[in-house]
């Protein structure tokens, strides 16, 4: 910021990204009309191929509302409200938890019992051979989902409580209307596309130790183009408050800061390069001591 102050105007909410989102969220209803009668592998066929798509990108977009990028800091309570919107299409309320939590991502990175993006001690030891890790990225959603329960509790928030009550009043509402598929389609597409498919493939690229020495990772492939640029990670750690849209402006004004970094071109090699190279696993982590969990 010394050398390049002009940073600093990249910084605010995304005037354009309510509207792509709340596009996205029409998008994800019309679909569960247009699927309402279809046989069980086309719901699970469109689920994985474009339902789930959407959703994931969505969980992305929660992931830059959740640092207030789409109504700005001073109207925080617009954010949680519109990141409670993005959510619907995605069927389990999770917007709320993931505020709670990506905020010691940021502060602790790698932290001990403060980060929950580090796979425990048993994820590390069992998943270890490229069949054992493949399950691992399937399972992927679930072990998101409980290992904040294991890793660093904390108390249930109003604004879950509510996140799920209109969440869930939302699922009701669609298998009133239109039954069960378009259910399961919400539902079996986030957890399928947050699992093994290539847009997941930003969980490993982001802050695996690919090469020893570096902890976070950015890439620069076309998918950017489908998750709201979330591969430009080394930027959004050092500027979280720049919303995705505006990251390859970073880049592009302090390229000497970036260009020398190991980054990733394909989120695809990146998956398999962790399956089966045998120094790559759930460990291939750094986890760090903060003074934080030491005082707890």
């Amino acid at each position: 910021l010394a050398k390049y102050p002009e940073i600093k105007t990249l910084m605010g909410p995304d005037p354009h990204l309510k509207w792509i989102v709340s596009g996205m969220v029409f998008m994800q209803l019309l679909a569960c009309y247009l699927v309402k009668d279809l046989s069980w592998k086309w719901i699970f066929f469109w689920a994985y191929a474009f339902g789930g798509c959407i959703n994931h990108s969505l969980t992305l977009a929660i992931h830059d509302i959740s640092h207030n990028v789409a109504f700005g800091n001073k109207q925080a309570r617009w954010n949680r409200w519109f990141a409670v919107f993005a959510n619907l299409p995605v069927g389990i309320p999770y917007s709320a938890s993931f505020k709670k939590y990506h905020i010691d991502h940021h502060r602790y990175l790698g932290g001990d019992s403060l980060d929950v993006d580090i796979p425990t001690d048993f994820e590390g030891w069992f998943f270890c051979t490229p069949l054992r890790k493949l399950l691992w990225l399937f399972l992927q959603p679930l072990f998101y989902s409980l290992r904040p329960l294991y890793v660093n509790p904390k108390a249930i928030t109003r604004m879950e409580i509510l996140n799920a009550l209109v969440q869930f009043s939302i699922d009701l509402i669609i298998y009133y209307l239109w039954g069960l598929k378009p259910v399961i389609y919400l539902i079996a597409g986030t957890i399928l596309c947050l699992g093994f498919h290539p847009i997941s493939g930003h969980f490993i690229a982001e802050h695996y130790m690919f090469l020893k020495g570096y902890e976070t990772y950015s890439y620069y492939g076309p998918l950017n183009w489908l998750t709201f640029n979330v591969g430009y990670h080394m930027e959004h750690h050092d500027f979280p408050s720049i919303p995705g849209c505006r990251l390859p402006m970073v880049k592009k004004i302090a390229a000497e800061y970036y260009d020398n970094l190991p980054h990733h071109q394909s989120w695809i090699r990146v998956l398999w390069d962790f399956v089966f190279d045998d120094t790559l696993g759930p460990y291939s982590r750094v986890k760090r001591l903060c003074k934080l969990a030491k005082e707890s």
